[in-house]
């Protein structure tokens, strides 16, 4: 079964990807603000994130002069 194509989410990169995009929404991150409320730990615990993804991230959250919590 195809992943559903719930892009655009928010202000998240659609580079990310769609299955990565549909578990933030799922998780309720759905903008860069709410991605910088967690961990990179925290968002590699959920399905489809991996480094790719959390490198797109971590460059969107730069732009907006964000970045991830520490833990």
């Amino acid at each position: 079964m195809a992943t559903p194509d719930v892009r655009p989410v928010g202000d998240l990169p659609d580079a990310i990807g769609k299955t990565v995009a549909r578990e933030l929404q799922l998780a309720g991150v759905d903008s860069l603000t709410k991605v910088s409320l967690h961990t990179e730990k925290e968002l590699l615990a959920l399905h489809g994130v991996g480094p790719k993804a959390l490198r797109i991230l971590a460059e969107a959250l730069v732009e907006r002069n964000l970045g991830f919590r520490q833990e």
